[in-house]
């Protein structure tokens, strides 16, 4: 019998794991630690909510989409006060209104911001909110796991506390590993919080005591190997390419998908109304009045279901597409078999679209 090659490799070492954390610092342009989480971006994401809030916190969650909604009942479930900043999921919060909502209540101590939401499609403002942010001198913290790879993520530039990112979206990685910067404001808040997780698999602070402090010299448990190698594989290619070219071949993706959309029409329209709202990661799109989204998505991925297209999740499955231009994906290829597939499907249900008319603008953007 043989086993796979995969199966044979020599362990990984705490000097290539951590050679790995400074990879993806660097990749975020911060100083601050950064710990390389054993699963997916939610581990990190709930464990510095748990870490850095409880009793006593009064949390700014921002909500702008699914995951916003989330963290709010994590806040709540650590004993933190909560205040709701709930905006419209074709759009983005502003500055302003973070600002009014301090003013409101001037106990806020800690912000939740999700940065762009690919399950909306929209993006947010983080360099103005975080100004907003400094000013009231609350803990700020971000989730960067859709935008990373689309969109410019400086957690340091931006005076982000703790700043979630995971792989599996724009920078084209695995989903089994995730990471976190952590600010020094940040270790100190978990530090001098009695409910912040211990000697558990969602504690910051254990990775903080026995990792960082330790010099990094010795691992809390066996890494998921293949995964680690995967991600410093997807960061080595960032780094080939440039961040700067991967986040324009986004950029670019978006654009062309939304004007694309408009040359198409058949009822299909952007589900985010204002272009500067809109996620490079990924564009949602509105379904014709009387069509429902899944539906047509159903469609779509019969004739090739490889496409990069899904229907919006949970209640917003009748109304919304979702065009997932990233990562292998953000490429004219995609955005335009995605275009011309969804229009055959609104052609068979007798509506009228310029598949053409798609094309062509597709052809110019990308």
């Amino acid at each position: 019998m043989t086993t796979h090659p995969f199966l044979d490799l020599a362990p990984l070492t705490a000097a290539r794991f951590a050679s790995i954390e400074d990879r993806v610092a660097r990749l975020l342009g911060t100083e601050q630690d950064v710990v390389i989480m054993q699963g997916e971006a939610l581990l990190p994401l709930e464990g510095a909510i748990r870490g850095a809030a409880g009793p006593g916190t009064t949390a700014l969650n921002i909500i702008t989409g699914p995951y916003g909604q989330t963290f709010g009942d994590w806040l709540r479930d650590c004993g933190a006060t909560v205040v709701d900043l709930a905006v419209p999921f074709h759009a983005a919060v502003t500055a302003a209104q973070v600002r009014e909502a301090f003013a409101e209540h001037p106990e806020i101590d800690f912000v939740s911001l999700v940065h762009a939401e690919a399950a909306t499609g929209n993006t947010n403002p983080v360099a103005e909110i975080g100004e907003a942010v400094r000013e009231q001198g609350a803990l700020f913290y971000l989730d960067a796991v859709a935008s990373v790879g689309a969109e410019p993520v400086l957690p340091d530039a931006w005076g982000v506390d703790l700043c979630a990112i995971g792989a599996q979206k724009a920078m084209g990685g695995p989903a089994g590993v995730s990471a976190v910067s952590v600010s020094e404001r940040a270790w100190a808040r978990m530090a001098a919080n009695p409910g912040a997780p211990r000697r558990s698999y969602l504690s910051l602070l254990d990775w903080k005591e026995r990792w960082i402090d330790g010099g990094r010299r010795t691992l809390l448990h066996a890494p998921a190997q293949l995964e680690m190698l995967a991600l410093e594989a997807c960061v080595e290619r960032i780094e080939a390419a440039g961040l700067d070219a991967v986040i324009a071949r986004h950029t670019a993706a978006a654009a062309a998908t939304r004007a694309g959309v408009l040359a198409l029409g058949g009822g299909l329209e952007p589900y985010v109304y204002e272009a500067e709202d809109a996620a490079p990661v990924a564009t949602t799109l509105r379904a014709p009045s009387g069509v429902v989204a899944s539906e047509l998505v159903a469609s779509a991925l019969a004739a090739d279901p490889t496409l990069p297209l899904a229907a919006g999740g949970g209640a917003l499955a009748k109304e919304m597409i979702r065009v997932n231009h990233y990562g292998a994906d953000a490429t004219r290829e995609a955005v335009l078999g995605s275009l011309v597939a969804l229009g055959a499907a609104l052609a068979d249900r007798g509506l009228v679209v310029d598949v053409a008319g798609a094309r062509q603008t597709v052809a110019k953007s990308l």
